[in-house]
């Protein structure tokens, strides 16, 4: 069991942030990635239908024989989680809850959440903060476009920065001090994001607070590896062309062969 993979998954790209913190808190573990890209993104498709995509996703990286399953997507981890849990005899991770955790050392109180358009309306990143800070002015901004960018490697582009300009304004006007990028594919963004708040506002990371978590869940249950492994392995279910050139351009050497496979 201890010698298994550790298993991550998202929509597409976005998850290689969670990846590669997880990569540098526990450099002994093999670790697993699956891209859905053949079905990127899953923020504007419905819960049923995101459900339906992490089950899917999830079995292929459990047939693989993982000891973890880490779900890299927000979205997925807003309406798929309790089911996820279900479904599988192993420990099952989600990115909201260490992000909210975070977030609720905000210093004023006013935390803005930005993510897809089905997490942001699943309304669970204002639950789990309220959870913690019950007094948070939670301010919630769906920002669809970020995926695709992110995805095309536009993370920094002009387009990026207008794109921002124009849905960070009722953050800017709430005077956050806090802001919860509530999507893995939106710390491939930060420079652009910090750039147009301003270096007042702390930017949460999911990935680095999902790597956390990770880390503190084997060192609670001792699933660390006895032996050192730090195998890499990753699979796609389209073609591998864009993923291989954005993941490298964020990962370099680390990213090797990007296998497709056919899930569900």
């Amino acid at each position: 069991m201890l010698h298994r993979a550790i298993g991550i998954f998202d929509s597409g790209v976005g998850g290689l942030t969670v990846f590669k913190e997880i990569m540098h808190l526990l450099p002994g573990e093999d670790l697993l990635y699956l891209g859905d890209t053949a079905r990127v993104p899953y923020g504007t498709k419905s819960a049923a239908t995101v459900e339906q995509y992490a089950l899917e996703a999830a079995a292929f990286l459990a047939d693989q024989g993982v000891k973890l399953l880490v779900v890299a997507c927000n979205t997925a981890s807003a309406v798929a989680l309790p089911a996820l849990r279900e479904r599988f005899q192993l420990p099952v991770i989600g990115v909201i809850e260490p992000g909210a955790r975070r977030a609720a050392r905000s210093l004023n109180h006013r935390i803005g959440v930005i993510g897809t358009e089905g997490t942001i309306n699943s309304g669970r990143y204002r639950e789990a903060i309220h959870a913690l800070l019950p007094d948070a002015q939670v301010v919630a901004v769906p920002c669809p476009l970020f995926v695709p960018l992110a995805e095309e490697g536009w993370a920094e582009h002009e387009v990026a920065r207008l794109t921002a300009q124009e849905y960070l304004q009722p953050l800017i006007a709430a005077q956050i001090d806090t802001l919860v990028l509530g999507c893995t594919h939106y710390p491939l963004l930060r420079n652009t994001l910090q750039q147009v708040l301003g270096p007042q506002v702390q930017l949460v990371d999911s990935a680095e607070e999902t790597a956390l978590r990770v880390a503190e869940l084997f060192r609670e249950q001792g699933l660390a590896r006895p032996e050192h492994g730090g195998r890499r392995a990753f699979f796609v279910t389209d073609v591998p062309t864009r993923f291989e050139r954005v993941g490298r351009a964020f990962l370099g050497d680390v990213l090797g062969p990007v296998k497709q496979v056919r899930i569900g």
